[in-house]
């Protein structure tokens, strides 16, 4: 088998049957396996799929594992070349696979490619959660082409053409080479939800490896279909695996002053939050804190082994950007 396209499923009966008859009828490749790895589902959606998706093959674990949990545990069960992650709630195109797959196999260092990924909901705008590739700032904060903090751009060819190295690739629509996943550990089960993909991505580029996005592939992502962008819990997940992600990837001088930049930075909008009179927010940042540092010993087994054999670099746009907004929300 050459590409595994992996779903990931719980409890998604209504959106499976929304949105799985473009990624069948759209990933029937020679050497292409459509694949939903059932989290322990409690609805009715895995007999949905034996009936009327007879083609899907579908692994069911015995429990809900997360999402990072159940790519890797339905993915260590796969043989083929490369693995496809793909959201239940997105919308696939025609000959969306092939740019994807003619990229990934052009170089033996390229670790992942993306598609160009546009909103379900407003076909003309850019996906939250990867837009046209993603980036980091100097402090680790994520953006993407077509996306910054929370503004999305029109989508109007201004990031088309060839495909382009970028930072990360988003979990929602991602094509790996799947012994490479398993050889960096697959997706870092401790961060439970947000930013592992970004780990995953920083991971390969430490051993030398690529991530591309190619905008000659499309799909159309629907999006927030886990937590609320104003949820406390989110932000709580958003600051303390973004220092997850530092500790186990930055290293030396370059580790211990980022980190030391991104605590005075956390501390600042944390006291805006407090001022605002945001007190769950404020909550949030600072357990976050308190997580990261109770969790340092689990981090530095993580890093064992990891060590770079290239410089990660991070643009220094975000930082900015998060100044100028941060007080007009």
């Amino acid at each position: 088998m050459i590409v595994s396209i992996v779903i990931l499923n719980w409890n998604g009966e209504k959106i499976m049957r929304r949105y799985l008859p473009s990624v069948v009828e759209h990933s029937d490749a020679e050497g292409c396996e459509v694949v939903v790895a059932d989290n322990g589902s409690t609805d009715a959606s895995v007999k949905m799929l034996h009936d009327e998706f007879p083609s899907v093959r579908v692994i069911q674990l015995d429990q809900n594992y997360g999402f990072t949990g159940g790519y890797n545990r339905a993915i260590a069960t796969l043989s083929s070349k490369y693995v496809l992650l793909l959201n239940s709630d997105v919308e696939v195109t025609r000959r969306y696979l092939q740019p994807l797959l003619a990229t990934i196999s052009a170089s033996n260092d390229i670790a992942a490619v993306m598609p160009k990924v546009l909103s379900d909901r407003d076909k003309t705008v850019f996906e939250y959660a990867g837009a046209a590739g993603g980036y980091l700032d100097v402090l680790g904060l994520p953006y993407c082409r077509g996306r910054v903090l929370s503004k999305v751009e029109k989508d109007v060819g201004q990031y088309d053409g060839e495909a382009q190295e970028v930072f990360w690739a988003t979990g929602a629509a991602m094509l790996v080479r799947r012994e490479l996943y398993e050889e960096l550990g697959g997706l870092d089960e401790e961060f439970f939800a947000h930013m592992e993909e970004i780990d995953l991505c920083w991971r390969a580029k430490n051993r030398g490896y690529k991530v591309l996005c190619n905008p000659q592939s499309t799909v159309y992502h629907l999006g927030g279909a886990t937590l609320d962008n104003g949820s406390p819990f989110k932000l709580f997940l958003n600051f303390r695996n973004s220092l997850y992600m530092l500790y186990k990837n930055l290293y030396g001088i370059e580790m211990v002053s980022v980190i030391f930049t991104r605590m005075c930075f956390d501390g600042a909008v944390a006291a805006g939050y407090l001022l605002l009179g945001k007190f769950s927010f404020f909550r949030s940042i600072f357990k976050a804190h308190i997580a990261f540092y109770s969790s340092l010993p689990m981090l530095r087994e993580k890093k064992q082994g990891l060590k770079p054999t290239t410089r990660a670099i991070m643009n220094p746009l975000l930082i900015w950007v998060w100044l100028k907004n941060f007080f007009r929300k």
